[in-house]
């Protein structure tokens, strides 16, 4: 495996090109894990534990479409453009669609069947077909834009950069828009809903043509010929130590910063009555993962290690909100201060977690000989839409629990259970991420190092 020596250097363009690939990716991605909960339960009128339910039933069918795709990008012929590029201009309008069709508020008043029925098929075409055709092959894609270990890291940057930046503009431009003030209460618009989505879904069409253009494919990875063996796959995945290290890692992360920006639809409006503090939470947050995280993360990563780092950051995080949650603030503003310390907490490890994906797919090849990018990033992915699923599944559930509905949603003791929640997912969240770097995930800053000798040993040799 040679890099090819007559095509352009990485560079910025590289980087630039890949965070814009992530930027398309979270225009659907964040607004369904942001918005879509509260959309079906106040505008569509459906219930938390149904939409909950089918967050969490689709993960089932993603077992068999994240792997697969995985296998077809596998097992695809490179050409002119790459092996990984060409999923990415396929699939970015039916993406960019099927987002768009789970936000019709035009619906609201038929039945409640077909509330279900509609929302059942349009989630399950955005997330488990479509989005998976489109975020395997990209994720996969970064071991075919540089060999070295520190490209790989600024790539993993820059793509955490584009999900800041299209969390910025959803988190903070999303509440200022769609909600409105009715009877005194803060509610959200449907109406607004179906037009930020389309919305959102253009700009996401955009940003992976952006993304296309300006990312060069430059190691060559030639399709996998070897027969499928289901069974020999299954236990790779089982035995790889690193992988299940990281996709345990993954999962507690999402179940913590979705559980926060779940929960953030629920505790601004309803507990403290001001989406102004929700867009606050999120522009804060995301000029501190642009202005902290972005530039120290490789930095401190290099110095002490990924995984050092990500242990040591999202302790930080928990702690954060420990305190929160014994303070108890009145002001909106200063729970805006602990939310977006914590996600300093988070972001650290968030911007280094592609890297480390790449560190296991090295490992993986140091040991087999075999390099399977799009089987590891497919299951890595699977394990995410895990760790979506279940946040989303549990924001839903836990709103259950302390009552909330339609008709309780300003309730004081419904409203401080919110609170009250907001404020133990993260936490259980983070610490459980530390737990599963320290005890399952075996990549430190040696082995890292040591893998990625190796390797370079071996291409030379090739």
């Amino acid at each position: 495996m040679k890099t090819n020596e007559n095509i352009r250097p990485f560079g910025m363009r590289d980087k630039i090109g890949y965070m814009f690939g992530d930027f398309g990716n979270d225009f659907t991605f964040i607004l369904s894990s942001s918005f879509m909960l509260k959309f079906y339960t106040d505008v569509m009128g459906i219930s938390a534990g149904v939409v909950g339910i089918l967050m969490m039933a689709a993960r089932f069918i993603d077992a068999v479409t994240d792997v697969t795709m995985g296998q077809i990008v596998d097992r695809s012929k490179p050409t002119k453009d790459g092996k990984f590029k060409p999923w990415i201009r396929r699939m970015c309008g039916p993406v960019a669609i099927a987002s768009f069709l789970i936000y019709q508020s035009g619906f609201a008043e038929m039945s409640y069947l077909f509330k279900v029925v509609w929302m059942v098929v349009t989630y399950l075409l955005w997330g488990s077909i479509f989005y998976t055709s489109i975020n395997i092959p990209y994720g996969s894609m970064a071991s075919a834009v540089s060999a070295e270990p520190k490209d790989r890291a600024s790539l993993s940057t820059w793509r955490s950069v584009g999900a800041t930046l299209a969390g910025l503009v959803i988190g903070v431009g999303t509440p200022m828009f769609a909600y409105v003030v009715v009877d005194g209460n803060t509610v959200l618009s449907g109406s607004r809903m179906t037009i930020i989505a389309g919305v959102f879904g253009v700009c996401a069409i955009i940003c992976y043509m952006l993304c296309f253009k300006l990312v060069k494919e430059r190691v060559p990875v030639p399709a996998n010929t070897e027969k499928l063996q289901i069974g020999k796959l299954f236990k790779s995945i089982l035995t790889n130590r690193a992988l299940l290290g990281i996709i345990a890692a993954a999962i507690f992360l999402l179940l913590a910063m979705l559980g926060m920006q779940g929960f953030a639809g629920f505790v601004f409006p309803n507990f403290y009555g001001s989406a102004e503090a929700q867009s606050m939470s999120a522009l804060l947050g995301s000029i501190a993962m642009l202005v902290v995280c972005a530039p120290l993360a490789v930095k401190l990563a290099t110095k002490f290690g990924k995984k050092e780092l990500s242990i040591a950051s999202c302790l930080f995080g928990a702690a954060m909100y420990v305190i929160c949650l014994i303070v108890v603030p009145e002001n909106p503003y200063v729970y805006v201060a602990f939310y977006t310390l914590a996600y300093i907490g988070l972001g650290f490890f968030n911007m280094v977690i592609w890297a480390m994906i790449t560190d296991v797919i090295d490992d993986a090849e140091v040991k087999n000989g075999i390099r399977e990018d799009g089987t590891v990033y497919s299951v890595y992915s699977f394990a995410r839409k895990i760790g979506q699923a279940i946040s989303s599944g549990l924001v839903g559930a836990l709103l259950s629990v302390v009552g909330y509905t339609q008709a309780t949603a300003f309730d004081a003791d419904v409203t401080l259970g919110i609170f009250k929640m907001s404020c133990y997912v993260p936490i259980v969240g983070l610490v459980l991420v530390a737990l599963a770097l320290v005890f399952i995930y075996p990549l430190n800053k040696k082995r890292v190092e040591e893998n990625s000798a190796e390797l370079a040993r071996r291409r030379e040799t090739a």
